[in-house]
């Protein structure tokens, strides 16, 4: 069973730690016992989860390069089940840092085994960066979650990860498979955006979740509550997207295919309108809820 998950793209500003979050969030709701990871030194998963970074003591930057225990990083959430190795600014200067260490790229996948067999999923949010970081997050990891925005300049970044990707698996870490991508900030009353749709899904196929993201302001407001937007207002459109996505990840990932049902629930009034996977179907939604407002 597949059980690391890195969500990576150098793009910044893609959703990678909104998703990240989230779905880490759903997990753990769903009974899994989940870790998630913050790589990135601005350190916004773990402020995500309510965390004040200016408090901490030890962060992954510990994890990379000093000989700290990870038992010692980890630090409980609010959310049940769900814990996590933080992350700050510190964590910035550990690409120079890992240039001169022995099996540099493998530096995370050696700590992790420490504490793998504890958890039930890991997920690891890496840097909007193609570095010494970011290999070690993918050499670490069973699969590599790709949240890409709805936009054109989205696409134009992507031959470079998928080169990346495949380097590290022919070179570094031969199970390493694209486990999915993520369809985030859709705006579907542009066409520009069912074009990338489009173009996405008849590259990726399966690849690609059904549920996708819209655009929504709460996505962007819940992180300075220092909460999961599920859990800031579950009744937001794209909360009820990422409960979709949640039901999806399970039934692909899994222990049990029956588990995708113990999701989380959105409290939806017309789920119907949400579920729907068609982009039509949503485009349509985002309209009812724009008139509403």
């Amino acid at each position: 069973m597949r059980k690391v998950f890195s969500f990576c793209n150098q793009k910044g500003g893609v959703g990678k730690t909104t998703s990240a979050v989230n779905l880490a969030t759903l997990v753990a709701k769903a009974g899994y016992k989940t870790l998630l990871i913050d790589m990135d030194s601005q350190g916004n998963a773990t402020s995500g989860m309510g965390v004040e970074k200016a408090s901490l003591s030890s962060t992954s930057y510990q994890l990379l390069v000093d000989n700290l225990g990870v038992q010692e990083i980890i630090v409980k959430t609010p959310v049940k089940k769900l814990d996590l190795i933080p992350a700050n600014t510190d964590l910035s200067g550990a690409d120079l840092e890992l240039v001169s260490a022995e099996r540099r790229e493998f530096v995370l996948a050696k700590r992790l085994e420490e504490i793998e067999r504890e958890y039930d999923f890991i997920f690891i949010d890496c840097p909007p960066s193609l570095g010494l970081v970011t290999i070690n997050c993918l050499t670490a990891s069973d699969a590599l979650l790709i949240p890409l925005q709805c936009e054109y300049y989205a696409l134009e970044g992507l031959g470079q990860l998928l080169h990346t990707y495949q380097l590290v698996k022919d070179n570094l870490n031969p199970d390493l498979d694209v486990g999915g991508v993520l369809l985030t900030m859709a705006d579907f009353r542009t066409n520009l955006t069912q074009q990338v749709i489009e173009e996405v899904r008849n590259y990726f196929k399966e690849k690609v979740f059904d549920s996708i993201i819209p655009r929504s302001v709460k996505l962007s407001e819940a992180p300075s509550f220092g909460k999961p937007a599920v859990l800031y207002d579950p009744q937001n459109r794209a909360s009820k997207s990422y409960v979709l996505m949640g039901k999806e990840f399970l039934k692909r990932y899994g222990p049990k295919a029956q588990a995708a049902e113990s999701v989380v629930q959105a409290p939806a009034a017309e789920p119907e309108k949400v579920e729907a996977a068609a982009p039509t179907t949503q485009d349509k939604t985002v309209h009812q809820e724009e008139k509403r407002v």
